[in-house]
């Protein structure tokens, strides 16, 4: 049996590259300038059932799952693109938005060339138990 429901066609609309994060292992820099409130683009991955979500969470140590709606989860390890590789922080460049089978990505301000991006995850699995390392001056201290 197939456990991926279907990988939906997404699009990242300006350019990017990873490397090295200054926050946490890969991260996403822009390569040309991005304006503020604009659409950076769609996360990349497959869309699997939540029972699939949590068997696939017990095996790995870094997770690339977003919840969707109607019990979906959009696994970004698979299909993924430069996107997946913005990190957290607590004074983000950029928001997310989730929607449908979508999550997306848009400027909250100008975005520099070579400048990483970045998001604030909001409430995740950690459950505010993971040290942020975004290095912020209104830092958490936790995702």
């Amino acid at each position: 049996m197939n456990k991926q429901i279907f990988t939906p066609e997404y699009r990242v609309i300006y350019k990017l590259k990873n490397k090295k994060s200054k926050i946490e292992g890969t991260g996403a820099y822009a390569l040309q300038e991005i304006p503020a409130r604009k659409k950076i683009g769609d996360l990349g991955g497959i869309i699997i059932s939540e029972r699939e979500a949590i068997k696939r969470r017990k095996n790995v140590k870094q997770i690339a799952m977003v919840d969707l709606e109607n019990n979906l989860v959009l696994d970004a390890s698979v299909n993924a693109n430069e996107l997946r590789y913005i990190n957290h922080c607590c004074e983000p460049n950029s928001y997310i938005r989730v929607t449908k089978n979508r999550v997306e990505f848009y400027s909250l301000r100008k975005i520099k060339i070579g400048e990483e991006l970045s998001a604030d995850y909001g409430e995740t699995h950690h459950h505010g138990t993971l040290p942020c390392r975004c290095g912020a001056k209104n830092c958490r201290g936790f995702i």
